[in-house]
């Protein structure tokens, strides 16, 4: 199947918008980085009511706005991931240019080898291939984390999704049960994460090159040895939530890299809700992923 080489984008500028310069609308409010707005304005492909302006004119209410992204305009326009069983793909939201899944505990989120079959990606390519359409992944999920996971369908807005989520402008909140019961009905954790000097496989605070990490929880649930948290992320630390948790005493429950559970307990960690801005657009959406088993079979246990 031919792979497209053109993306068109729409928008009518809403009634409230407040005029401003095109380039600052591309930069401030679609995110665009400045290489792609060179490339619109050079191919006379960002259009303001069906004619070319110069990006320094100014835009405003009711306008519309086309573009117009060649696959020339992006080092790598095909992800080419080869496309598994779309059986498990479970579709939260979706429209023409994201897709977000309630991602399976247990599947790793994205290939690591060009013929590697079996992952998130994977099955949400097949799910993608009969609309002539393919995955890029945004970010990822720990194997045994479930949940929430963000997509993206094609290469332009790819960049626009990386910066929206480094710029802390798309809110995820996970769910989390941790060993304990925790004091402080809510707080925020402030300690550096680096690599574990015994495991490379795990990390650890003040390990080897720390990065400052900053979690904030709030207890939503409790029953006897455990606490049930609800989780944002103000950075975004591989095993932040799992090491951070483990540091206070707390670990996950089913961690089994930072608890000491019985094997067969899965990682209680789940990506719950996911608030974003959506691309070439002023509007937002706020979803929220079911729990897997896991959450309410250990919920239903007697302690």
């Amino acid at each position: 199947m031919a792979q497209p080489a053109q993306w068109r984008f729409n928008c009518q500028l809403p009634s409230d918008f407040q005029p401003k310069p095109l380039r600052q609308l591309l930069i401030d409010e679609w995110y665009l980085p400045k290489h792609l707005i060179f490339s619109l304005k050079r191919g006379q492909r960002v259009l303001v009511n069906d004619q070319y302006l110069p990006v320094n004119f100014d835009v405003h209410p009711g306008d519309h706005i086309s573009l117009d992204f060649l696959a020339t305009d992006f080092d790598h326009p095909y992800s080419n991931v080869t496309p598994d069983s779309a059986a498990t793909v479970k579709v939260l939201y979706e429209d023409t240019n994201l897709l977000v899944v309630n991602k399976t505990q247990g599947s790793k989120t994205h290939p690591n080898q060009p013929d590697e079959v079996g992952t998130t990606l994977n099955h949400v390519a097949a799910y993608l291939a009969p609309k002539n359409q393919q995955p890029y992944v945004i970010n990822r999920l720990d194997q045994e984390t479930s949940g929430a996971l963000l997509i993206a369908k094609n290469p332009a807005v790819v960049p626009v999704l990386v910066r929206l989520v480094k710029e802390k402008l798309i809110r995820r909140t996970y769910l989390t049960w941790v060993h304990g019961r925790l004091n402080s009905s809510q707080g925020l954790i402030a300690m550096p994460i680096g690599r574990s000097l015994t495991d490379k496989r795990k990390r650890q605070l003040n390990g080897g090159q720390p990065q400052m990490a900053i979690t904030r929880y709030k207890v939503i649930g409790r029953k006897p040895g455990a606490t049930l948290v609800a989780v944002q992320l103000q950075t975004g630390r591989t095993h932040q939530i799992r090491v951070h948790f483990a540091g206070l005493g707390h670990p996950i429950v089913g961690d089994p890299l930072y608890a000491k559970d019985p094997r067969q307990q899965r990682l209680l960690l789940h990506s719950w809700q996911l608030r974003l801005p959506l691309p070439f657009s002023f509007q937002h959406v706020t979803l929220t992923a079911s729990l897997p088993e896991t959450f309410k079979q250990f919920e239903q246990q007697k302690h």
